[in-house]
Protein backbone atom coordinates (compact mmCIF):
# COMPACT_ATOMS: atom_id res chain seq x y z
CA UNK A 1 0.00 0.00 0.00
CA UNK A 2 1.08 3.46 -1.08
CA UNK A 3 2.28 5.46 1.70
CA UNK A 4 1.12 8.93 2.67
CA UNK A 5 3.89 11.28 1.60
CA UNK A 6 5.13 13.56 5.18
CA UNK A 7 6.23 16.38 2.81
CA UNK A 8 5.17 19.84 4.28
CA UNK A 9 2.49 21.91 1.95
CA UNK A 10 4.33 24.52 -0.11
CA UNK A 11 4.07 27.57 1.19
CA UNK A 12 2.62 29.31 -2.12
CA UNK A 13 -0.38 26.54 -1.51
CA UNK A 14 -0.58 27.12 2.16
CA UNK A 15 -1.14 31.04 1.49
CA UNK A 16 -3.45 30.36 -0.85
CA UNK A 17 -5.38 27.76 1.35
CA UNK A 18 -5.46 30.75 4.51
CA UNK A 19 -6.18 33.53 2.47
CA UNK A 20 -9.28 31.19 0.89
CA UNK A 21 -10.74 30.54 4.51
CA UNK A 22 -10.24 34.32 5.52
CA UNK A 23 -12.60 35.34 2.77
CA UNK A 24 -14.40 32.77 3.57
CA UNK A 25 -14.71 33.64 7.26
CA UNK A 26 -15.11 37.33 6.33
CA UNK A 27 -17.75 37.08 3.82
CA UNK A 28 -19.63 35.04 5.89
CA UNK A 29 -19.54 37.22 8.95
CA UNK A 30 -20.62 40.55 6.74
CA UNK A 31 -23.88 38.52 6.58
CA UNK A 32 -24.32 37.07 10.06
CA UNK A 33 -22.94 40.16 11.91
CA UNK A 34 -25.08 42.44 10.09
CA UNK A 35 -28.17 40.17 10.86
CA UNK A 36 -27.51 39.60 14.50
CA UNK A 37 -25.00 42.30 15.38
CA UNK A 38 -21.73 41.36 17.08
CA UNK A 39 -23.75 39.95 20.30
CA UNK A 40 -26.11 37.78 18.77
CA UNK A 41 -23.05 36.20 16.51
CA UNK A 42 -21.26 32.96 18.31
CA UNK A 43 -18.19 32.15 17.25
CA UNK A 44 -19.54 29.05 16.01
CA UNK A 45 -22.42 30.11 14.05
CA UNK A 46 -19.75 32.52 12.41
CA UNK A 47 -17.59 29.02 11.65
CA UNK A 48 -20.70 27.06 10.08
CA UNK A 49 -21.87 29.87 7.94
CA UNK A 50 -18.02 30.10 6.51
CA UNK A 51 -18.10 26.05 6.66
CA UNK A 52 -14.71 26.06 8.05
CA UNK A 53 -12.86 24.86 11.11
CA UNK A 54 -14.16 26.84 14.68
CA UNK A 55 -10.55 26.80 15.43
CA UNK A 56 -10.12 29.26 12.01
CA UNK A 57 -11.27 32.27 13.67
CA UNK A 58 -8.98 32.50 16.68
CA UNK A 59 -5.98 31.61 13.99
CA UNK A 60 -6.56 33.88 11.32
CA UNK A 61 -8.10 36.89 13.42
CA UNK A 62 -7.64 36.48 17.17
CA UNK A 63 -11.09 35.90 18.56
CA UNK A 64 -14.28 37.22 16.97
CA UNK A 65 -13.43 40.90 17.61
CA UNK A 66 -10.71 40.80 15.40
CA UNK A 67 -13.08 39.53 12.98
CA UNK A 68 -15.49 41.71 13.37
CA UNK A 69 -12.99 44.32 13.18
CA UNK A 70 -11.66 43.07 10.36
CA UNK A 71 -15.37 42.77 8.93
CA UNK A 72 -15.34 46.22 8.66
CA UNK A 73 -12.03 46.36 7.11
CA UNK A 74 -13.68 44.61 4.56
CA UNK A 75 -16.38 46.04 3.47
CA UNK A 76 -14.38 49.28 3.58
CA UNK A 77 -12.49 47.64 1.06
CA UNK A 78 -14.70 46.56 -0.83
CA UNK A 79 -17.03 49.65 -1.51
CA UNK A 80 -13.92 51.23 -1.98
CA UNK A 81 -12.91 49.03 -5.05
CA UNK A 82 -16.02 49.62 -6.62
CA UNK A 83 -16.21 53.32 -7.02
CA UNK A 84 -11.94 53.14 -7.34
CA UNK A 85 -11.71 54.14 -10.58
CA UNK A 86 -14.43 57.33 -10.52
CA UNK A 87 -12.37 58.00 -7.09
CA UNK A 88 -9.36 57.95 -8.56
CA UNK A 89 -10.18 60.02 -11.86
CA UNK A 90 -11.10 62.65 -9.55
CA UNK A 91 -8.27 62.69 -7.18
CA UNK A 92 -6.05 62.41 -9.92
CA UNK A 93 -7.42 65.74 -11.86
CA UNK A 94 -7.39 67.36 -8.52
CA UNK A 95 -3.66 66.56 -8.00
CA UNK A 96 -2.63 67.93 -11.31
CA UNK A 97 -4.54 71.41 -10.53
CA UNK A 98 -2.52 71.89 -7.42
CA UNK A 99 0.88 70.70 -9.15
CA UNK A 100 0.47 73.77 -11.29
CA UNK A 101 -1.68 72.00 -14.27
CA UNK A 102 -4.49 73.93 -15.24
CA UNK A 103 -6.96 74.80 -12.68
CA UNK A 104 -10.22 72.61 -12.34
CA UNK A 105 -13.14 74.30 -13.69
CA UNK A 106 -17.31 73.93 -12.57
CA UNK A 107 -18.05 72.28 -15.57
CA UNK A 108 -15.04 69.53 -15.15
CA UNK A 109 -15.54 69.13 -11.64
CA UNK A 110 -19.36 68.59 -12.10
CA UNK A 111 -18.55 65.69 -14.33
CA UNK A 112 -16.10 64.44 -11.96
CA UNK A 113 -19.06 64.28 -9.05
CA UNK A 114 -21.23 63.23 -11.75
CA UNK A 115 -19.06 59.74 -11.95
CA UNK A 116 -18.74 59.89 -8.43
CA UNK A 117 -22.53 59.71 -7.42
CA UNK A 118 -23.49 57.84 -10.61
CA UNK A 119 -21.05 55.45 -9.64
CA UNK A 120 -21.99 55.36 -5.79
CA UNK A 121 -25.90 55.06 -6.32
CA UNK A 122 -25.41 52.06 -8.74
CA UNK A 123 -23.33 50.31 -6.37
CA UNK A 124 -25.68 51.07 -3.28
CA UNK A 125 -28.28 49.37 -4.60
CA UNK A 126 -27.00 46.31 -6.01
CA UNK A 127 -27.26 42.97 -4.11
CA UNK A 128 -24.13 42.72 -2.26
CA UNK A 129 -24.79 45.86 -0.73
CA UNK A 130 -27.52 44.30 0.92
CA UNK A 131 -25.06 42.79 3.74
CA UNK A 132 -22.77 45.88 3.70
CA UNK A 133 -25.69 48.01 4.38
CA UNK A 134 -27.07 46.09 7.51
CA UNK A 135 -23.51 45.89 8.72
CA UNK A 136 -23.04 49.63 8.70
CA UNK A 137 -26.78 50.78 10.03
CA UNK A 138 -26.04 48.53 13.06
CA UNK A 139 -22.19 50.59 13.28
CA UNK A 140 -24.12 54.20 13.10
CA UNK A 141 -26.62 53.13 15.53
CA UNK A 142 -23.78 51.90 18.36
CA UNK A 143 -20.77 53.11 17.21
CA UNK A 144 -17.33 50.88 18.08
CA UNK A 145 -14.27 50.46 16.52
CA UNK A 146 -15.22 49.21 13.70
CA UNK A 147 -17.07 52.52 12.80
CA UNK A 148 -13.88 54.19 13.20
CA UNK A 149 -11.98 51.70 10.89
CA UNK A 150 -14.88 52.71 7.80
CA UNK A 151 -15.06 55.85 8.72
CA UNK A 152 -11.24 56.37 8.38
CA UNK A 153 -10.52 54.28 5.35
CA UNK A 154 -13.58 54.68 3.44
CA UNK A 155 -16.01 57.21 4.29
CA UNK A 156 -13.46 60.16 6.02
CA UNK A 157 -11.54 60.05 2.39
CA UNK A 158 -14.99 59.80 0.29
CA UNK A 159 -16.76 62.72 2.18
CA UNK A 160 -13.02 64.68 1.76
CA UNK A 161 -13.13 64.49 -1.59
CA UNK A 162 -16.93 64.49 -2.78
CA UNK A 163 -16.72 67.87 -0.52
CA UNK A 164 -13.77 69.26 -2.57
CA UNK A 165 -15.75 69.18 -5.59
CA UNK A 166 -18.76 70.33 -4.07
CA UNK A 167 -17.03 73.22 -2.72
CA UNK A 168 -15.38 73.92 -6.22
CA UNK A 169 -19.40 74.01 -7.65
CA UNK A 170 -20.36 76.49 -4.67
CA UNK A 171 -17.42 78.54 -5.07
CA UNK A 172 -17.01 78.08 -1.28
CA UNK A 173 -14.31 76.49 1.14
CA UNK A 174 -14.68 72.77 0.82
CA UNK A 175 -14.15 72.80 4.83
CA UNK A 176 -17.07 75.49 5.22
CA UNK A 177 -20.38 74.02 7.63
CA UNK A 178 -22.06 74.60 4.19
CA UNK A 179 -20.16 72.51 2.02
CA UNK A 180 -19.55 69.99 4.70
CA UNK A 181 -23.88 69.73 5.02
CA UNK A 182 -24.85 70.14 1.16
CA UNK A 183 -21.51 67.11 0.65
CA UNK A 184 -23.92 64.79 3.54
CA UNK A 185 -27.21 65.50 1.83
CA UNK A 186 -25.64 64.64 -1.67
CA UNK A 187 -24.30 61.46 -0.82
CA UNK A 188 -27.73 61.20 1.24
CA UNK A 189 -29.75 61.19 -1.81
CA UNK A 190 -28.82 58.45 -3.24
CA UNK A 191 -27.23 56.28 -0.27
CA UNK A 192 -31.20 56.40 0.73
CA UNK A 193 -31.82 53.86 -1.88
CA UNK A 194 -29.97 51.10 -0.18
CA UNK A 195 -30.91 52.14 3.70
CA UNK A 196 -34.33 52.32 3.15
CA UNK A 197 -34.79 49.96 0.07
CA UNK A 198 -38.11 48.91 0.88
CA UNK A 199 -39.80 52.09 1.60
CA UNK A 200 -38.19 53.37 -2.00
CA UNK A 201 -39.48 50.38 -3.66
CA UNK A 202 -42.85 50.64 -2.29
CA UNK A 203 -42.86 54.98 -3.13
CA UNK A 204 -41.67 54.25 -6.57
CA UNK A 205 -43.87 51.15 -7.67
CA UNK A 206 -40.98 49.23 -8.63
CA UNK A 207 -40.81 45.75 -7.79
CA UNK A 208 -36.58 44.93 -8.26
CA UNK A 209 -34.47 47.48 -9.43
CA UNK A 210 -33.04 46.39 -12.51
CA UNK A 211 -31.44 48.14 -15.75
CA UNK A 212 -34.07 50.72 -16.47
CA UNK A 213 -34.27 51.71 -12.73
CA UNK A 214 -30.25 51.67 -12.16
CA UNK A 215 -30.92 54.19 -14.87
CA UNK A 216 -33.02 56.13 -13.12
CA UNK A 217 -30.72 56.73 -10.56
CA UNK A 218 -28.09 57.80 -12.72
CA UNK A 219 -30.02 60.06 -14.04
CA UNK A 220 -31.09 61.29 -10.76
CA UNK A 221 -27.39 61.58 -9.51
CA UNK A 222 -27.16 63.55 -12.51
CA UNK A 223 -30.08 65.84 -11.84
CA UNK A 224 -28.58 66.24 -8.34
CA UNK A 225 -25.52 67.11 -9.46
CA UNK A 226 -26.76 69.76 -11.59
CA UNK A 227 -28.54 71.57 -8.95
CA UNK A 228 -25.02 72.57 -7.04
CA UNK A 229 -24.88 76.22 -8.20
CA UNK A 230 -23.12 78.96 -6.23
CA UNK A 231 -25.88 81.05 -3.93
CA UNK A 232 -25.15 84.38 -5.79
CA UNK A 233 -26.52 82.11 -9.08
CA UNK A 234 -29.31 80.87 -7.01
CA UNK A 235 -27.97 78.03 -5.34
CA UNK A 236 -28.99 77.52 -1.42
Amino acid sequence: MARKSSRPEPADAAAERGEATRQKLLLAATDVFGRVGFDGATTRALADAAGVNLQAIPYYFGGKEGLYVATAEHIAAQIGAHAGQARGRALARIAAAESGGPPLGRDEARVLLTDILQTMAALFVSPQAEAWARFLIREQMAPTEAFARVYGGLMEPMLRLTGRLVGRLLDEEPSSEHVRLRTLSLLGSVMVFRMAHAAALRQLAWTDVGPREIGALRDLAADLVAALVPRTEGGS
